[in-house]
């Protein structure tokens, strides 16, 4: 048996902040709201610590606890209307200024117009990097579920932006996560 401390699972938190932040930039489309969503999650986390169980996927936890605090505040506000006037709309869109720009912001427009479950679990699987197992746990799905909705998603995103059947559309870490920023912060000049 050796002397050495395990180390503290707390320590941890920082290395997935930027993760958690683009994550919540997905669910709520709002940098500020993303990143109230990610103080709410760390807060929780660091309150209940004692229900994790070391040895355990640290990420998946954090990810579940944001997602769950996500749509339980969704749910409180299922009645109130979010952006009647399309003032979140009209910050959002800028005028692309090249054809590889235009391509994102398809490529963006047609991401935020994806039902949340499939937007989330490509978010999981194809920006953040998790295994199709991580996103079932995060999700409080089966592995099926999240392979379905992944696929469903991809097929979506190809017919909304025009591609034919058989054409690759990889949608890799760098191209999902600009994706991701590009609908959440107005380009500048």
């Amino acid at each position: 048996m050796t002397s050495e401390q395990p180390t503290d699972p707390r320590e941890e938190i920082i290395e997935h902040l930027q993760a958690l932040r683009a994550f919540a930039l997905n669910l709520t489309r709002n940098g500020a709201s993303a990143d109230d969503l990610v103080q709410d999650t760390l807060l929780k986390a660091w309150t209940k610590f004692d229900l994790y169980r070391p040895g355990t996927n640290l990420r998946a936890w954090l990810f579940t606890i944001l997602r769950n605090t996500f749509y339980s505040k969704h749910r409180k506000r299922a009645r109130e209307v979010a952006d009647v006037e399309g003032q979140m709309a009209a910050r959002l869109a800028t005028k692309p200024d090249h054809d590889g720009r235009l391509a994102l912001a398809d490529l963006a427009t047609a991401f935020a117009k994806l039902p949340d479950e499939q937007r989330e679990v490509l978010v999981l699987v194809g920006a953040m990097g998790f295994s199709v197992e991580e996103a079932a746990e995060t999700c409080g799905c089966a592995v099926g579920t999240v392979k379905s909705r992944a696929n469903r998603g991809r097929r979506a995103l190809a017919e909304m932006l025009g591609l034919e059947q058989g054409e690759d559309m990889d949608l890799t870490e760098s191209a999902t996560m600009a994706v991701i920023s590009a609908s959440h912060h107005p380009a500048t000049g």
